[in-house]
């Protein structure tokens, strides 16, 4: 039974249970709480011993994690040689260094697109952490701006986005003798709804071996923290142009005014004594719609500095969102069946 079903973890509390799944080839499980002493069950070939279920859940989260990281760990040695598509995000972070792990420094490399929609503020903390890591680090130019539907800003942006990194990282790779180019997208980003940007990297044949292993970024940020990484709990840091109402150009200007607000934002947060883990400054035309985390809109709301900082930047009105960040927040804009597309 337990192969018809695919088992591969079997708790039980008896010796019977051990050989059972041992016969099925699954990880057994044994608890102290029947007939059977540890010692019992430990000569019987059991893989885990635990005082009773209540250990049970923490054991289940850290085995599945370490399964997942070995199917990565599997995978990237498949490739050979890799180019990561790093942002100096969680995600790409983790996967850069997972790939050191399997590759070595030498078989691995680390491209951080330079390019209108990337900050200033996260290019020197990905170097530094890329080097660090002892690979080769490319900055190459992008030009997504000079893509139409890129500019036009559509509800498809981010596919003409991600369109343009892979069409300059693949003859990149290759240039360099990278057998393989790999994406941070992870498992969570592959059911999360309408993301046009995996579709283009799927396209064009960009790994994504995250995914592939099941990873979800609780469980990077898991395995970030395992490994020492800074970046285990790194705020989410999506492109500015991510900041821009669809339907809205996008521009040099708009996203320029936009890193301008945000960090006039965190200044004056910080002056005031604020810890705020989440700033976005949305571009909704003339209007600059702040989110904050829900519990600090309290605070924000007594501090006239902030919307100050906004305006100051070049908005001409500036607001608060009573929601409070939330990631893809702009898609809450888009037509029903365009979220989905």
């Amino acid at each position: 039974m337990l192969v018809e079903h695919g088992a591969s973890v079997y708790v039980g509390d008896h010796v019977h249970d051990v050989e059972g799944a041992r016969a099925a080839g699954a990880v057994s499980v044994s608890v102290l709480t029947g007939g059977c002493t540890e010692q019992e069950l430990r000569d019987a070939g059991t893989d885990v011993v635990l005082h009773d279920l209540t250990e049970l859940p923490a054991w289940l989260d850290a085995h599945v994690l370490d399964v997942r990281l070995a199917a990565l760990e599997a995978e990237l040695r498949s490739y050979g040689s890799v180019l990561v598509a790093y942002s100096g995000g969680a995600d790409s972070a983790f996967l850069l260094a997972a790939a050191v792990r399997a590759l070595g420094a030498d078989r691995v490399g680390a491209a951080t697109a330079y390019s209108d929609s990337l900050p200033q503020s996260e290019r020197s903390p990905a170097l530094d952490l890329a080097a660090s890591l002892g690979v080769r680090v490319f900055t190459p130019e992008t030009h997504e701006m000079d893509r139409e539907g890129y500019r036009a800003n559509a509800g498809d942006r981010c596919y003409f986005c991600k369109a343009e990194l892979l069409d300059v990282l693949w003859p990149l790779g290759e240039e360099h003798g990278f057998a393989r180019v790999a994406t941070g997208t992870n498992a969570d980003d592959a059911v999360a709804g309408f993301r046009p940007g995996i579709r283009a990297a799927a396209e064009r044949g960009a790994a994504t071996p995250l995914r592939d292993a099941g990873l979800t970024k609780e469980q990077i940020r898991l395995a970030s923290r395992r490994w020492d990484l800074p970046t285990w709990d790194k705020p989410a840091a999506a492109c500015l142009s991510s900041r821009v109402a669809f339907g809205i150009e996008v521009s040099p200007f708009r996203l320029a005014r936009v890193e301008r607000a945000e960090a006039g934002v965190r200044a004056a947060l910080d002056a005031a004594g604020i810890d705020v883990r989440n700033v976005r400054v949305r571009d909704v035309g003339d209007r600059g719609r702040l989110e904050v985390d829900a519990d600090r809109l309290a605070e924000v709301d007594a501090c006239p500095a902030v919307l100050e900082a906004v305006r100051d930047a070049g908005f001409e009105e500036a607001e608060v969102d009573r929601h409070g960040f939330r990631s893809g927040s702009m898609n809450e804009l888009l037509p029903e069946p365009e979220q989905f597309r």
